[in-house]
């Protein structure tokens, strides 16, 4: 990276771990996304459904090759400088569709220029956010998540998270959040995500 790019935006990527019509957690990633682009990110939305990943399997693998959709992934991770992430808890666990995009995520290999997809995704900061109607949040999920992407994927996970309960509530009619501190809480984590992203591009200049 030259000087020159420090003056660039901050790229980032933005995901739900459920595609289902309607996600609460795709709402709440959107909003994150308006947040960092008021603030001069560039944010590529991703939808990993689209993806058209298989169930994580070796034999299929050896038969086949990565997945078109892991190769893509790990393209965008390569071309962005860091994530926004919501993701709800099934059964006190992150979602199948997040866990198994990025377990093919992990498998792609440095190829053409492009880095490894953990290479990819290496050092690049993300913001964790849950939203689910229950009480909870999606709260017992969140630290799961952080230790997979913080060890597997050595990504810098910022302190700052929300666990949005009551989330088919907390909406107000142009896709805000109704209650100020929470609100706060979300401003906080977008700013340090982004902070955390020019800091690197910085480094790397």
């Amino acid at each position: 990276m030259t000087a020159s790019n420090l003056s660039r935006p901050v790229r980032l990527l933005a995901i739900s771990g459920s595609a289902r019509h309607g996600s609460l957690n795709r709402q709440l990633v959107d909003l994150a996304a308006r947040k960092a682009q008021a603030l001069g990110a560039e944010v590529t939305h991703v939808d990993l459904r689209e993806l058209g990943m298989p169930v994580y399997d070796d034999d299929w693998a050896a038969a086949h090759g990565k997945p078109e959709g892991a190769l893509k992934l790990r393209e965008l991770f390569a071309s962005h400088d860091g994530l926004l992430l919501s993701c709800p808890e099934y059964n006190a666990l992150p979602t199948p569709l997040l866990i198994n995009s990025f377990d093919w995520l992990s498998t792609v290999s440095a190829h053409e220029g492009l880095p490894s997809g953990t290479g990819a995704t290496s050092g690049k900061p993300v913001g964790l956010m849950a939203a689910s109607p229950g009480a909870l949040g999606g709260l017992r999920a969140l630290p799961i998540v952080r230790t997979y992407l913080s060890t597997n994927f050595a990504m810098v996970v910022v302190p700052e998270q929300l666990g949005l309960p009551l989330a088919d509530q907390q909406f107000d009619e142009a896709h805000g959040l109704k209650k100020p501190d929470l609100d706060k809480v979300l401003d906080r984590l977008v700013a340090s995500v982004l902070r955390q992203a020019r800091w690197r591009i910085a480094e790397e200049a």
